[in-house]
Formats: structure tokens, sequence, C-alpha cells
């Protein structure tokens, strides 16, 4: 078992899971509440998409992967300076103390996001939003923004030796990423949670589609 994180997911159960889609549906519906009521825009899941190319080699990840890439941006959002190196193997990431701090500011989108389910959606907003009622069917209990999710990827890029042309990542670097988190060797956690993440916001930017954690 571990965290899926995909995008296209409405579109991939339409062609053969009606039930899945009705599931989906309310799930979306439950994230256009809290949207509505934070006075934004709904998002409308599409039903149709081409076929979306992502160049990270998963699309799962072992549940205590993020937490390593989370530790990573609060340290280099603490200390613009700071580079990434090996976690000691008797260290939890959830312990340090940089991504406590985060974790109790709230307002990091990769940060303060269900380990489990929940969306990330193609809309615009700055702070995470927070399903208000008990009653609600949101997935994960809040949601974040794929525009802040890349930005604050972005943000970590430069610690952990990803190099980025204008906030743009080559196919060839896309591919040096994958073979070196491939060796499970050094900040490979942090690299396989980075890629996968990148791509998905990438596709969920380009074509207004929600990323889906499951």
């Amino acid at each position: 078992m571990g965290l899926g994180i995909s995008v296209g997911e409405l579109a991939a159960l339409a062609e053969s899971d009606p039930e899945g889609v009705e599931w989906m549906e309310e799930g979306f519906a439950a994230a256009n509440a809290v949207l509505t009521e934070a006075g934004l825009p709904e998002h409308v899941e599409p039903r149709q998409l081409p076929a979306l190319d992502s160049r990270a080699q998963l699309d799962s990840l072992p549940y205590s992967f993020i937490h390593y890439l989370r530790r990573a941006y609060a340290r280099r959002k603490a200390d613009p300076s700071w580079i990434a190196t090996p976690s000691p193997k008797d260290e939890e990431p959830e312990e340090d103390e940089a991504l406590q701090a985060e974790y109790d500011a709230m307002n990091s989108h990769l940060i303060c996001h269900s380990d489990a389910e929940g969306y990330y959606l193609p809309v615009d907003f700055s702070e995470v939003l927070f399903a208000e009622s008990a009653d609600s069917d949101l997935p994960g209990g809040m949601l974040g923004s794929s525009y802040r999710l890349m930005e604050e990827l972005l943000l970590v890029a430069p610690a952990l030796g990803i190099k980025l042309d204008n906030d743009q990542l080559s196919d060839s670097e896309a591919e040096r990423i994958s073979k070196v988190a491939q060796e499970e060797d050094g900040c490979y956690r942090e690299l396989e949670s980075w890629i996968l993440l990148y791509e998905c916001a990438r596709l969920s930017l380009q074509y207004k589609t929600a990323i889906v954690f499951s």
C-alpha cells in the first residue's frame, strides 16, 4: 500500500467505471462547496482529456516519502541557502523543527494536506482551505491549490540539486532525476516525491484537472 497521486481521474473513470464517477463527483461537489464559501470560482473537472504524458516513473509512493520532501521544503523556506543532505536513518522527518513550524503555521499547500486523500485544484487561491462543516464529504478535509503547490515545488528544487530553466523542467533533467532516484541513495525519497508532484502539478495547470491523493 502507498499514496497514489494522479491527474485526470474523472476522465479515466468516465470510460469504465460509472459508480466511480458518481463517487468522485460527490467529492468535487464538496470541494466546490468549500470554494464557494471562500468566494472562489467552482472547479469543473473535465470528463474528457487527451493522454496525459507524465515524466515521473511512478504514480504512487510509500506514505513516508512525502514527509521527506515536506521537511526539505520547510528547511529551504527557513534558510534559502540550505542544501539537502540524506536524512539520518534514525531520524523521522516529521520531527524536524522547521517542519513542525510549518505545520503550526498551516499555510503551506505542500505541507498542510492529507497524507492519504484529497485534492489540489487548478484554482488560484492563497491559503489552504478547510471544510467548515463536520458533515462535509470533502476528502481529506482540506483543499490545496495546484498553483501554490507548483510555487512551493519550485522553491525547494534548488535545495535538491534540481536544475530548472525559467521554472521549467527539461526532459533531460527529468530523466536524470528519475535515474538518480532509482539508485535509492542520497535524497532519493525527496526526488521521487518531487518529480511526481511536479509532473502532476504541471499537468493539472495545463489541462485544468485536479491532482488526486488516494
